[in-house]
C-alpha cells in the first residue's frame, strides 16, 4: 500500500498555551517543518492544519515523517493513508493495511482517535476493523490482544477525512525553534556544551556556537572538531543561520599561565570567556548565555567556583541546562542527537590546565589577579580577532 498522508502531532506543551500563544506557535512550526522540507527536498502538497496536528498530503511519506522527527515541537508523526469518513472505507483501508504488515502468528490490536461528528464510535471502528481482519487473513492465524499487541493498526478520524497507519515516528517534543529569544552557546566540542546548545533549542532558542581556540596549548584537531559539532546541531536547525564565532583564546591563556597564580588559571579563563560571550550577545542581540557546566563535573564547577565564575557576567545571564546532570545522562543525549561519536573523536587536552587547581577560588583573589592584568584589553583583541566561520 501506498502512504499518502504524514500525521504531525504537536508537542503537549503547545496544547495548552493561551488560543493566541497556541496559533503563533504552530504558525511557526508550520514555516520550520516547510524550511525543512524544503532543504531535503521533499515534495509535498497540501498541509491541513487542525487543532494539536497537521496532515501533509506527500508521495514520500515515510521520508517526510523521518526528517519531520527532528522539528523542535513535534510529537510524533505516522506515514499514513487518506481517506474519507465513511466507515465502510476506514475498514477497506485497516483490512489492506494489515494484509501487508501482519504475518502469520502474529498479535495485533485496532485503535482509533477520532473528532467530528459521525454515524459510528471510535469503537464500533475498532470492532468492525478487527472482525474483518480475522476474516480476511484467517489463514495466517492471527491473535487479538489489546494489552500488548505487536502491530497495531490506528486509525485517525478527522471530520470528513481518516488516516489510517501502522507506525508512529517519536519527535523529540520542545517549543518551535524561534519561539524564543537567541542564545549564546559557548561550545568546546566536548560532550557536554553540544548536549547543553541542544537543550535550549529544543525550547525554542535559536543559538550562535562561540568556539574559543586556545592554540597552541591544544592541537588542530580540537577546533575541527568543534566545527564539525557545530554543523551536525545545525541540522536540528534548518533554515536558521548556520555560523559560529571562533575567538582566538590561546595569547590570553598564556598570559594567564605566565603572570597569575597557577591554581586560578582555569578559573580565569572562563570568566574571560564569559567576558567576551557577553560582547558578542550584544552584538547578535541575544539573551543569555549558554554552558555545558554542571556541578562538580570539573575542578572550575563546583558550585563555589560557578558562584566566582558567574560575578564575571554583569550584563547578561549565564544558562546551564546540564546543572543537575551527571556524565551518564548527558551521554545518553549525546548519542541521541547524534553529537556524541564526534565529541569522543581523540584530540590533546588543554595542556595549561593546573595539576591542582582551585575547587574553592576566592573572589577576592581571583579580582586581585585581573587587576594585575589589563583585562579591557584583551577582551577588545579577542573580539576584534574573531572570526565568523559558516558550516
Amino acid at each position: 500500500m501506498k502512504f499518502d498522508s504524514v500525521i504531525v502531532r504537536f508537542g503537549g506543551e503547545i496544547g495548552i498555551k493561551s488560543k493566541w500563544t497556541r496559533r503563533t506557535y504552530e504558525k511557526l512550526l508550520l514555516k520550520n517543518m516547510k524550511k525543512i522540507l524544503k532543504h531535503y527536498d521533499i515534495c509535498h502538497g497540501e498541509i491541513i492544519r487542525k487543532s494539536g496536528r497537521m496532515y501533509i498530503k506527500t508521495k514520500s511519506a515515510h521520508e517526510t515523517a523521518t526528517e519531520l522527527t527532528r522539528v523542535f515541537g513535534v510529537s510524533s508523526v505516522s506515514p499514513s493513508v487518506e481517506t474519507t469518513a465513511e466507515m465502510n472505507e476506514v475498514v477497506q483501508k485497516a483490512v489492506e493495511l494489515a494484509s501487508e504488515t501482519l504475518k502469520s502468528g502474529n498479535s495485533f490490536a485496532v485503535r482509533c482517535h477520532r473528532v467530528g461528528k459521525h454515524s459510528y464510535s471510535s469503537m464500533g471502528i475498532c470492532k468492525e476493523a478487527g472482525k474483518q481482519i480475522l476474516a480476511s487473513l484467517k489463514n495466517r492465524n492471527l491473535k487479538v490482544d489489546l494489552k500488548s499487541p505487536e502491530f497495531t493498526v490506528a486509525v485517525e478520524v478527522r471530520d470528513d477525512y481518516a488516516y489510517v497507519y501502522t507506525e508512529t515516528l517519536h519527535g523529540v517534543d520542545g517549543f518551535p525553534l524561534g519561539s524564543q529569544s537567541k542564545a549564546i552557546c559557548l561550545l568546546s566540542g566536548g560532550i557536554d556544551s553540544p548536549v547543553a546548545c541542544w537543550l535550549v533549542m529544543k525550547r525554542g532558542c535559536p543559538i550562535t556556537p562561540v568556539y574559543f581556540d586556545i592554540a597552541p596549548f591544544t592541537d588542530e584537531a580540537a577546533a575541527t572538531k568543534a566545527l564539525d559539532v557545530a554543523e551536525k546541531l545545525f541540522e536540528w536547525s534548518i533554515g536558521f543561520p548556520r555560523k559560529i564565532y571562533v575567538v582566538p583564546h590561546g595569547k590570553n591563556l598564556e598570559t594567564f599561565v605566565n603572570q597569575s597564580p597557577t591554581k586560578l588559571t582555569c578559573i580565569l579563563c572562563k570568566r574571560m570567556m564569559y567576558r567576551i560571550a557577553e560582547r558578542i550577545a550584544e552584538t547578535e542581540k541575544a539573551e543569555g548565555i549558554i554552558t555545558g557546566e554542571s556541578i562538580g563535573e570539573q575542578a572550575s564547577q563546583t558550585l563555589h567556583n560557578l558562584r566566582v565564575l558567574n560575578e564575571a557576567a554583569t550584563k547578561y545571564p549565564v544558562h546551564r541546562p546540564l546543572l543537575g546532570s551527571n556524565k551518564l545522562e548527558t551521554e545518553k543525549l549525546a548519542k541521541k542527537i547524534s553529537t556524541f561519536k564526534i565529541s569522543t573523536r581523540k584530540t590533546e587536552g588543554c595542556s595549561a590546565a593546573p595539576k591542582k587547581p582551585a575547587t574553592k577560588a576566592r573572589l577576592e583573589i581571583v579580582k586581585k589577579a585581573e587587576q594585575e592584568l589589563d583585562i579591557e584589553g584583551m577582551i577588545e583583541e579577542s573580539v576584534g580577532e574573531a572570526k565568523i566561520v559558516t558550516v
